[in-house]
């Protein structure tokens, strides 16, 4: 197992462990509808969208009171791994794990962060050491009236398979695992100037996918070129009157954004829209909304440093070296009308539907969100999106879309978070976020969808969804080869849990990633598993655990074996 650099992990880990006490990220996205929680229980106020941060949930503790739960705790564990597949090598380590899971709840703050180091002892000289950071949190807090500032952190890990496809999870020996952090957020203001509202908010984010080395498919070959960071940036602004204050229809204007700096070949996502905006209520629970303005949107990067023979220079990291002094050449450039005519439909607190439809990166574009909570104990939500970014962009975008009250959902072998978390609020699952860590930008058109329950002493909760990437390159540069190539990620996740009394209980997680790509060298790869455990107190503080799952990878190349690993684990945690 690679170790991640001290530096990016000591700073994502000190990000998500302030993040437990404030903070979560307003999405500014430019073509949604506001609506409030359908989550929210029947006696909160629910039906308006939060000061600061228009479209996304209300979050206001239900007495107006702070609830503050944090748990530290440490970790032994013994682990044995046993090869099915291709051969039968068994590997034995010891684990030894401090994390903190914490919550915030209140009028004018809330978050929730689960932050974890693991480090590895391997038993014998197949038997890696290694240490692993994981983390993630979401928040708020409000620093006066109508300001708010948010932000969101994630640090994780993926399997990277040839040619820059990405699966979620891992064993803990697997080579191939990478450690991925990001880090997003900023200010929202909302406030009004007569009849007038007007809201705007900042963002920036920064990731880092820290793979040692590009996928190299011949020996001695160039390498694939694996995302390394960016930087990205996003702001948005808005003002506009109701409907009914000075006409019957709403209107307002706005503006947007977006910019994302990818380091691999000084790659540079650049999104810059206006528009006018009409809004006309339909009835006491529909609202059509249309829009027309002018969007630009360039994709530009710069050629590979070549060799005096013309050969690509590739980097002691594996990746391609940039020509700084070759000329900015586009990649993508769409310039001109923009449109779109949306609806609104909210026939109570916990039901919401908004769907557009239009023109945007000069083709049409659907996009929508819907949500529903038929009591306090069930939430179901479906996103559909369309969008220009980069990996990181992507990664961004998802974590904005988490709640900010949740559970971490964690693999109880390797410690690593699931794909979904636990939640009864909004879009619970980052299945969508990972697919392919090349470094390319794309267009990312997909749909995912999660439903969470609690009955009785169980927690049930399952994320499905497909995110479609055709990825953007300049013609005439190394990018060239991947340019039009579309990746295709089918994901699913799902988990259960409960108690066994008031001193046992019980957790069971799955999880499937179908990726398909358009590119020779990655081809069709799948990636499967399961886990169960059984913990039990020993003590009011310390707690014994068991555990077994199973973990597999498939290729539809013959070249490459199926690897399938089944693990055991027993161990002990104390909380403080």
């Amino acid at each position: 197992m690679k170790r991640p650099s001290h530096t990016m992990a000591k700073a994502t880990l000190a990000t998500i462990s302030v993040l437990a006490a404030a903070m979560p990220i307003s999405g500014a996205q430019a073509q949604s509808v506001s609506y409030g929680d359908v989550a929210a229980s029947g006696d909160e106020t629910a039906s308006a969208p939060d000061e600061g941060k228009p479209g996304k949930k209300a979050k206001r503790g239900k007495s107006g009171g702070r609830n503050l739960a944090i748990t530290p705790y440490i970790e032994v564990n013994q682990i044995v791994d046993a090869e099915l597949s291709p051969g039968n090598e068994v590997l034995t380590y010891t684990q030894i794990a401090a994390g903190v899971d914490a919550a915030i709840s209140g009028r004018n703050n809330g978050a929730a962060a689960s932050v974890r180091y693991e480090r590895h002892f391997g038993w014998g000289k197949n038997s890696s050491d290694g240490d692993v950071i994981s983390g993630l949190a979401r928040g708020y807090t409000t620093l006066t009236r109508g300001v708010t500032l948010e932000a969101g952190a994630i640090a994780t890990r993926a399997r990277v398979e040839n040619g820059g496809s990405a699966l979620a999870g891992g064993v803990i020996d697997d080579t191939s695992t990478t450690n991925i952090y990001s880090i997003y957020g900023g200010p929202s203001l909302a406030t009004r100037a007569g009849d007038i509202d007007v809201s705007a908010n900042y963002r920036a984010g920064f990731t880092k996918v820290e793979q040692a080395n590009g996928y190299v498919a011949v020996p001695g070959g160039a390498a694939a070129d694996v995302f390394d960071k960016s930087v990205m940036q996003v702001a948005d602004v808005e003002a506009g009157v109701a409907p009914g204050l000075l006409l019957p229809v709403g209107v307002g204007a706005a503006g947007s954004f977006y910019q994302e700096d990818i380091s691999n070949l000084d790659q540079r996502v650049r999104d810059a829209q206006v528009r006018g905006i009409v809004t006309l209520p339909v009835g006491h629970s529909v609202q059509v909304t249309g829009a027309i303005g002018y969007e630009d949107v360039e994709v530009s990067s710069r050629d590979v440093l070549r060799g005096p023979d013309g050969e690509p220079v590739v980097g002691s990291d594996g990746r391609y070296k940039t020509d700084k002094s070759a000329p900015r050449v586009l990649s993508y450039d769409v310039s001109g009308l923009l449109w779109d005519v949306g609806v609104e439909w909210r026939p109570s607190r916990r039901t919401a539907l908004t769907a557009h439809f239009g023109r945007r990166y000069g083709t049409d574009s659907f996009n929508g969100t819907f949500s529903w909570s038929p009591d306090d104990r069930k939430t179901l939500s479906v996103a559909i999106y369309d969008n220009v970014s980069g990996f990181g962009g992507q990664l961004n975008r998802f974590i904005d879309e988490l709640p900010d009250d949740f559970e971490a959902v964690r693999d109880p072998l390797t410690g690593d978070l699931g794909t979904c978390v636990n939640s009864l609020q909004g879009s619970n699952c980052l299945g969508g976020a990972l697919g392919s860590v090349r470094s390319a930008t794309f267009r990312a058109r997909g749909i995912a969808a999660s439903y969470a329950m609690k009955l009785g002493r169980l927690n049930a909760g399952i994320g499905v969804g497909y995110d479609r990437r055709k990825f953007l390159a300049a013609r005439g540069t190394i990018l060239a080869s991947a340019a039009g190539v579309i990746d295709e990620n089918t994901w699913l996740a799902a988990y259960l849990s409960g108690d066994l009394g008031r001193d046992a209980g019980w957790s069971t997680n799955v999880y499937a990633n179908w990726l398909s790509s358009g590119d020779a060298l990655a081809g069709d790869v799948a990636g499967y598993g399961a886990t169960a455990a059984y913990y039990r107190l020993l003590t009011r503080r310390l707690r014994a655990t068991v555990a077994v799952g199973v973990d597999g990878v498939t290729r539809d190349d013959p070249l490459f074996d199926d690897i399938w690993t089944a693990s055991a684990l027993a161990g002990v945690r104390y909380s403080f």
